[in-house]
Order: C-alpha cells, then structure tokens, then sequence
C-alpha cells in the first residue's frame, strides 16, 4: 500500500469512527475492494479509482441535511494536504459528486471510466444479503417502518423527491435495490450483480409469505 493510499485509510478510519454502520468503514472497505475487483478486467486509473472508493461517504449527504457539496469539500481539503495533483483531486471530487443513485436522477454533466468503476463498486454493496442488511439497518436509524402495505412503492423522476422520501424499507428495495442489477456499468459488476439480485427476490418473496402469514 502506497503512502497516500495509507494515509487516505487512516483519514478515512478515523473520520468515519461513529458512523452509522451502513456506512462505516466496514463499507468502505467492501466498496474498495470491490473497486480493486473491477479493475482486474477494467482499464483505468488505479489511484484515482482507490481515493474516490475510499472517500465517496467521507461526508454523505444524508446525514448532512441534504447537503452534497460537503463529502466533495471535505475530500478535496483532504486531498490537497496530500499535496496530489489538482487534476486527480477534481477527479476525485467529481466522482463522489456524481455517482449516488439519487445524482443519477437528476442531470449529470461528468463522465469517466473511473466514476463507471467506483459507482458499480458502491452498487454492489448496496444489493446481496448485506444491502439486505444494510437497508434495514438505516431503516431502524431512520425509525422507519419495516413494511406497509398501504403505501404504495413510489417511481422517483428526481433527487428531491427520492432524497424526502420516508418510505418503508420494503418499499426501498422496489424504488431502488431492485433497479440497480440493470444499471452497472463493467461486465465485471454485471456478473456479480446477478446473484444477489436473486438473492434479493428471494428474500423479499419469503418475506411477504411469512407477513402474510403463509409461512
């Protein structure tokens, strides 16, 4: 591990020590080595795909009021102490800005290879038996409920909308989780996405059985 990769970690560890735990360090983690995953068959820029998974939740806006110009911030300021080309710091910059689901609901001006990468890596943490987890976990730290039948599943045409929603985790998997196997970029993250697509359809018809009491 180079000296700014380690540092970068050790930044990142720190800064993240309290987080809730959908998106802690553990998540980080898993999003970076899925990240270095997809680059054994993609081509790109090995550091710039390394600092962007490490620094994508650095400051999530979900528990900044909405705000999405503070994980950008905080990672730029970091980065710059490190002394990194301004190059690879907007880079950086602007593949956390653009890769959330909820960026690709509304117009996105950035494209790159790199931001095709981390997005997938970050996807795939958020689907399988761990964004089974995962959702229920910020559901309970939401105080949100499991599932209601009379709410409907709602499709989202834009960031406002999908950001106040309130809806029951269940709903979560239908409004996003469900759309994300459709929506990776390498042939890579397509392949690994499948299973636990499946996984994820399984869960949920099991789940509905035994709510309705059939199981």
């Amino acid at each position: 591990m180079n000296k700014i990769i380690e540092s970068t970690v050790a930044f990142v560890q720190d800064r993240l020590k309290f987080a809730e735990s959908g998106h802690d360090w553990s998540h980080i983690q898993r999003v970076w080595n899925n990240t270095k995953l997809i680059l054994q068959t993609e081509e790109a820029d090995y550091q710039i795909c390394e600092l962007a998974a490490l620094l994508h939740d650095i400051a999530d806006s979900k528990f900044h009021d909405g705000d999405e110009s503070i994980g950008p911030r905080v990672a730029g300021e970091f980065l710059s102490s490190l002394d990194l080309d301004k190059e690879v710091i907007d880079h950086v910059q602007k593949i956390i800005l653009n890769m959330s689901f909820k960026a690709s609901l509304g117009e996105i001006a950035f494209h790159s290879k790199e931001l095709e990468i981390v997005q997938d890596a970050d996807r795939l943490d958020a689907i399988g038996a761990i964004g089974v987890a995962r959702a229920f976990n910020y559901g309970g730290h939401k105080n949100r409920e499991m599932y209601n039948p009379n709410i409907a599943v709602q499709e989202y045409q834009d960031k406002e909308s999908y950001k106040h929603s309130e809806a029951p985790t269940i709903n979560h998997f239908h409004e996003k989780l469900l759309l994300l196997k459709d929506k990776m970029n390498t042939k890579a993250a397509q392949a690994i996405a499948e299973k636990r697509h499946e996984f994820m359809l399984s869960f949920l018809e099991e789940f509905y059985a035994e709510w309705e009491g059939k199981r």
